[in-house]
Parts: structure tokens; sequence; C-alpha cells
């Protein structure tokens, strides 16, 4: 007979029930994004769209114009999102939140699945040809070892 502790978050015991996918609105994001709708519908769990704003160093620009672009990115990802949830509603019915986090890409996306979580992180491959040799946010994700991540192409 073995014990049983009531240590309160367990990940990955039954399924996933949060799902975080980051969003940056490139087209590889996007299927990640569509990618981990479907997981979730299937696992019942929560969809967290994860869109990681770059913080803008101080005196970098002049002004606030990146700063304004960021903002209205996250925006346009927002209603974007809420379209294609719309068009899918009565066909698919997926719990969704929308989240705006700061930072570079990795930090940002690695608060919100601690943040959040998450039982599982999916994230689109990078567009970057840089990132291919350096290393990519997925890879790093990965490494870091704490969520099962599923990379979309």
């Amino acid at each position: 007979m073995t014990e049983h502790t009531d240590s309160g978050f367990e990940r990955g015991t039954d399924g996933p029930k949060v799902i975080v996918a980051g969003v940056d609105g490139s087209e590889s994001s996007l299927r990640a994004a569509a990618y981990a709708a479907g997981l979730a519908r299937r696992q019942n769990a929560l969809l967290a769209l994860v869109y990681v704003q770059p913080v803008v160093p101080a005196g970098a620009a002049l002004g606030a114009p990146v700063a304004d672009t960021a903002g209205e990115i996250a925006e346009g990802l927002v209603a974007e999102i809420r379209a294609s949830a719309e068009r899918l509603k009565g066909i698919y019915e997926v719990r969704w939140e929308f989240h705006t986090f700061r930072g570079d890409p990795y930090a940002g996306l690695v608060s919100a699945a601690q943040e959040l979580m998450a039982d599982a992180v999916v994230v689109g491959a990078s567009e970057q040809a840089g990132h291919r040799i350096v290393g990519s946010v997925a890879i790093r994700l990965v490494k870091a070892g704490r969520w099962p991540v599923t990379v979309v192409p």
C-alpha cells in the first residue's frame, strides 16, 4: 500500500491541465497555437496563449515608438486569437486565456509557465537563421527540463 501525501500541484499525472503556447505573430507561432488548441481540446485543458513583450532598455529608443509597437502587436494578436476562437465556437470548445509577459522570449515563457503552473509548453520553431546555430527559445526550454516542450514547425 502506497502512502498518499497531499503535496498540492503535481505535473502531468493525468495529462496536461494547463498548456502554455508562445505566440509572437510569426507563422510558426500561430501554427503552434493551433496545435496547442487541439491538444487542449482533446485533454480538456486550459490553453494559455502567451505573448512576451520585448523590454526596451532605457535610452535605447527616443520616445516610446518601440513600446507602442510592442503593445500594438499584443493587441493585434489578441484580436486575431479572439477572431479565430469565435470562428471555431460550436465546432471546438477550448478554454483559453491570453497573457502578456515582459522580457526576452525565453525568460518570459519560463515566467509564464511557472506562474501559470503549466504542464506543457508549445512553441513554434524559430524562423531566424541565426537561431539554428546559436540555439532557439525552444532548445533552451527543452534544455531547462522543467516541462514537456513541443516544437511545431
